[in-house]
């Protein structure tokens, strides 16, 4: 692939349409501060009920400055935000508690405190959804072996131990990583858009839609894996025609997904492995079946053939021809927003 310039249209549009997916810098304090006044509530009247609440530390795409201030719900644009409030109870110290029913318990508590708000429980958190579309992942976790380990609960029992601290780690350090080279192209905006193609082919799918989405857990591992093998490019065209080619051979050749930051993993003996970086016992794609894999493959194929029509269509300057293209891997959205006002 010859080098792509930053001065084309098509370097510009994928540019503005980053700026547009990524969460209002303007509006992060805010949300800090609302979010602060969540976790107060909640943790107090966790501790009324006799749970012993050591820390509530920050986690997920908000912590790590990856997530996405606009996302799909069904075939609708939403201006909204995702926020991941961890709540650590201390198993030992937590008295007349049912610590077998975490999430149970934790629900009722969420519900003591905001009643009018909708919510629902999913297989490891309490989503809190306010009016304004800002949501907050309530996640209660029992203390691990140390300060920097949790065990987080799910509904269907499983006890899996994690590490929200790491996990933060790990995509940050791939953050900084990029942006010590020079450019505009950065990792963090890249694992963005590549939640954001998610979401556009999640969409439209029965294997891989709704709840059967690829999680973002997923989306940042499969990030990691091409930023640690072919880096950020000049551009986000270049970046990520070798990001999806890349990825697209490991899921259909079920390559094994590891990584060396915390543990020396191996490859286990299932259909395909993606692991924790945390956690080794912790496949997280374990319980797929072919057919979800596939799928997942299918998709990555099929932009890996966009993104080499996009990179052609911008080097013999049809525009147009492009933007087609992009629409097809981001979906109607980046025709809407890849341009400024």
């Amino acid at each position: 692939m010859s080098e792509l310039s930053t001065r084309t249209v098509l370097h510009k549009r994928i540019s503005n349409f980053v700026d547009w997916i990524k969460p209002d810098p303007k509006k992060r304090q805010d949300i800090k501060k609302r979010s602060e006044t969540v976790k107060d509530n909640i943790k107090s009247k966790a501790e009324e009920k006799g749970f012993v609440v050591t820390s509530t530390p920050y986690g997920g795409s908000f912590s790590s400055k990856c997530g996405l201030k606009r996302h799909y719900r069904g075939d609708a644009e939403v201006d909204g935000l995702d926020v991941d409030l961890a709540f650590v109870v201390n198993d030992k110290e937590s008295e007349e508690v049912n610590l077998n029913y975490l999430l149970d318990e934790f629900y009722k508590i969420v519900d003591d405190c905001y009643p009018k708000t909708k919510k629902e429980k999913t297989k490891s958190s309490i989503k809190l959804m306010f009016d304004d579309n800002v949501n907050f992942d309530i996640v209660p976790l029992l203390t691990g072996e140390s300060n920097d380990e949790q065990i987080l609960v799910r509904s269907n029992g499983d006890h899996i131990n994690t590490s929200i601290k790491k996990h933060v780690e790990f995509v940050r350090s791939r953050t900084q990583s990029s942006n010590d080279e020079s450019g505009r192209v950065k990792f963090n905006e890249c694992l963005r858009l590549l939640k954001w193609w998610r979401d556009n082919h999640a969409s439209s799918s029965y294997t891989l839609g709704g709840d059967n989405a690829p999680p973002s857990f997923l989306m940042n591992l499969l990030a990691a894996k091409a930023y640690d093998q072919l880096s950020v490019q000049k551009t986000y065209a270049e970046t990520l025609a070798q990001w999806f080619g890349y990825l697209a051979h490991l899921v259909r050749h079920k390559e094994p997904i590891l990584f060396t930051d915390y543990n020396k993993p191996k490859a286990e003996s299932f259909i395909w492995t993606v692991m924790d970086p945390v956690n080794l016992n912790n496949n997280i794609v374990q319980n797929w079946s072919d057919m979800k894999r596939n799928e997942l493959a299918d998709w990555l194929e099929k932009s890996r053939d966009d993104w080499s029509r996009v990179v052609r269509f911008d080097h013999e300057g049809e525009d147009n021809k492009s933007l087609d293209q992009l629409v097809s891997i981001f979906g109607n959205s980046f025709k809407n927003h890849c341009d400024n006002n």
